[in-house]
């Protein structure tokens, strides 16, 4: 896991997950950054983010049917 305070991550676009409830809880934003895919907890922008390789990042959404576009 990296800390988003740590440069580099700070001039990513989050976006929330298409998955994550309206209802202020269960909310997961995804982020494109250099060489993977950022997941965070919206709840909590300033912890800890959870970085995938893009290549583990396709390989989860194929296994889950989810179109990585």
């Amino acid at each position: 896991m990296s800390n988003s305070g740590q440069a580099g991550t700070q001039a990513v676009a989050w976006r929330k997950s298409s998955h994550s409830g309206g209802n202020g809880g269960e909310c997961v934003e995804v982020a494109v950054g250099a060489s993977a895919m950022l997941v965070r907890d919206s709840k909590l922008p300033h912890r800890a983010h959870l970085a995938l390789p893009l290549s583990s990042w396709s390989a989860l959404t194929s296994s889950l049917g989810v179109s990585n576009g």
